[in-house]
């Protein structure tokens, strides 16, 4: 039993974060006027693969996370914070 209550809260605790990351690449790219799709052509992705990051659905590799940081002009920590 406690090894599902640490895996619930780690997957809760993981599932906000990628929805912190998704909410702040959302706000930076609309700021900067670029759209999904201009990101999705920038890392070689689909425009749904993008829009997944940004509704929290997925959680990006840390490589990824880098690559959309350096697409959207911005570091990673501000993407992370």
């Amino acid at each position: 039993m406690l090894s599902f209550k640490i895996t619930l809260c780690y997957t809760q605790e993981m599932k906000s974060e990628a929805e912190k990351l998704g909410k702040n690449l959302k706000r930076i790219r609309t700021e900067k006027g670029i759209t999904q799709g201009d990101i999705a052509k920038s890392l070689s992705v689909s425009r749904g693969f993008v829009s997944n990051i940004e509704n929290g659905k997925t959680n990006p590799t840390l490589s990824t996370i880098s690559r959309l940081s350096n697409a959207i002009g911005v570091t990673t920590d501000e993407l992370l914070k």
